[in-house]
C-alpha cells in the first residue's frame, strides 16, 4: 500500500525559508513524478513543482520558480520541498503527490497518490 507521508509545515514570516518533506513507502518509485500541490483557503489546488524520480528533473510553476526547491533522496525514499523567500501569498496546505512518470505532469488528476498534506502560513 502506498503512503505518501508529509512533514515540515509550520508558521513562519515572510522572507523566512521552511523544508517540506515527503516520505513514501509501499512501492519503488523510480517510475514515477513525485509532485508538490497546494492549495488555500477558497481557491483550487495549484501545481507547485515536480521532480521525475529516476532522472531528478525538476519542473516549478512560476510563482515559486526561484525561490523552491524540490529534491529527493533515493537512500531514504523521501521528497523535500525547500522553499525560500517566502510569501503570504505561498500560505496554503502543500500535498506531495506520486504519479506514474510518462502520464503526471502539472494536473492533479494525473496523480494516483496523495499525501495528508501539512500547513504553511506566513505572516506578513
Amino acid at each position: 500500500q502506498v503512503q505518501l507521508v508529509e512533514s515540515g509545515g509550520g508558521l513562519v514570516q515572510a522572507g523566512d525559508s521552511l523544508r517540506l518533506s515527503c516520505a513514501a513507502s509501499g512501492r519503488t518509485f523510480n517510475r514515477y513524478t513525485m509532485g508538490w500541490f497546494r492549495q488555500a483557503p477558497g481557491k483550487e489546488r495549484e501545481f507547485v513543482a515536480r521532480i521525475i524520480w529516476d532522472s531528478g528533473a525538476t519542473y516549478y510553476s512560476d510563482s515559486v520558480k526561484g525561490r523552491f526547491t524540490t529534491s529527493r533522496d533515493n537512500a531514504k525514499n523521501t521528497v523535500y520541498l525547500q522553499m525560500n523567500s517566502l510569501k503570504p501569498e505561498d500560505t496554503a496546505v502543500y500535498y506531495c503527490a506520486a504519479g506514474v512518470q510518462w502520464i503526471a505532469a502539472s494536473i492533479d488528476k494525473d496523480y494516483a497518490y496523495w499525501g495528508q498534506g501539512t500547513q504553511v502560513t506566513v505572516s506578513s
